[in-house]
């Protein structure tokens, strides 16, 4: 059998959500599957960590797709010409996108529609591109996998997909996170937070992440217990907004927030969850919300949303707060902070839940969509 796979999320050093999706789904299914030929789609210059097996054969077309002129370029044209030339049994794409001038057989992997709940958060003129396109992608495909019930539930109701088309496939979390020791915390927090506590936070500065709310509960809460902890912030900044920074030039706490930007280094990354207070996620709306899972396998407490998959991700292991509430999420913070029984019990109940979910599982998962994609 001879699949294609939109390979054009692997970039090296530069791995982000659907990326790291990608990246560990496809080590797994490449290699367990020697019997199977992969064709990998760049669309741009590869790093040859991601041919992981003999069985990969990599192609790089243009033009570089990265604004939705060129994505619409590379995913109708440059990708049907590729798709046409090698005759492959099977479509992958692990990112939303398929190509639609093609009679190829393709799986959609759709993470979450959340440009249809909460336009705002992202760019005209890709907001465009996904409201247009992802509908007809969907329809599109012959089979579609997404990373929780909610996602599917919401492709459903929104696109009038029918569900038997679409299978959950709950993401994983990197297995080289664990707990550290007590004894560590304090080098760690020396290091990064001059010695004191301080909550941590994973993931893109993005409005629809709820950063908004996230500082300024961060700063009621710094007023209402005088505590001394401090916010750590780990991701890549993108479409802040003038209305976010007027936000935390506004706070009366500014300078215990601190912005570390992409770290690359897991074990470091490790270290700072597992030293931190608690893991806030507080995002309005998720597919998935991979950096729980990360935080719970770090034996660290998870404040959390009470919306979208959230629940569904953390089980019993989440503080759950109303993210549209200020007052909630000051709550949360105060709570696990001020009492270490209730953040044990929650770090205890973080271990179980985490156990549900592994990269192992959700290649297995896809493995089996392709089977049934090639059986049909």
């Amino acid at each position: 059998m001879k699949i294609a796979v939109n390979t054009r999320l692997l970039l090296s050093n530069k791995l982000e959500g659907i990326g790291w999706f990608a990246f560990e789904c496809l080590k797994r299914i490449t290699t367990q599957h020697p019997e199977h030929h992969f064709y990998f789609i760049f669309d741009r210059p590869y790093d040859k960590q991601f041919v992981f097996s003999d069985n990969i054969t990599p192609i790089v077309i243009g033009p570089p797709a990265r604004h939705p002129f060129l994505w619409y370029i590379w995913f109708n044209w440059s990708l049907a010409s590729v798709l046409k030339k090698i005759k492959p049994d099977l479509f992958l794409s692990p990112e939303g996108y398929i190509c639609l001038n093609t009679n190829v057989k393709s799986i959609n992997v759709m993470h979450d529609i959340a440009y249809e709940h909460y336009p705002e958060t992202v760019p005209f003129m890709v907001r465009s591109y996904y409201k247009y396109y992802f509908p007809r992608f969907a329809r599109k495909a012959k089979k579609i996998a997404t990373v929780s019930q909610f996602s599917k539930n919401d492709l459903v109701k929104k696109y009038y997909i029918n569900p038997d088309k679409i299978k959950v496939i709950y993401n994983g979390c990197n297995e080289a996170y664990h707990p550290i020791g007590e004894n560590e915390f304090e080098s760690v927090r020396q290091k990064w937070a001059g010695g004191k506590p301080y909550f941590i936070y994973i993931g893109s500065i993005n409005p629809r992440k709820n950063i908004k709310n996230l500082f300024l509960a961060f700063d009621k809460f710094k007023t209402d217990t005088n505590s001394n902890a401090q916010l750590l912030l780990i991701g890549k900044q993108m479409f802040m907004g003038n209305d976010l920074n007027d936000t935390i030039n506004a706070l009366k706490h500014k300078d215990d927030i601190n912005f570390l930007g992409r770290i690359e280094d897991t074990d470091e990354v490790n270290k700072l969850i597992s030293a931190s207070i608690a893991m806030t996620y507080i995002s309005v709306f998720e597919g998935f919300g991979i950096p729980c899972l990360e935080a719970m396998r770090c034996g660290t407490a998870v404040i959390t949303s009470n919306t979208s998959s959230l629940p569904e991700v953390c089980g019993e292991a989440g503080y759950y707060v109303d993210p549209f509430k200020i007052g909630s999420i000051a709550e949360g913070l105060e709570k696990i902070a001020s009492d270490p029984g209730l953040r044990k019990l929650l770090i205890e109940k973080g271990n179980i839940q985490a156990q549900k979910f592994s990269w192992d599982k959700t290649a297995g998962l896809l493995w089996e969509v392709i089977e049934e994609c090639i059986n049909e």
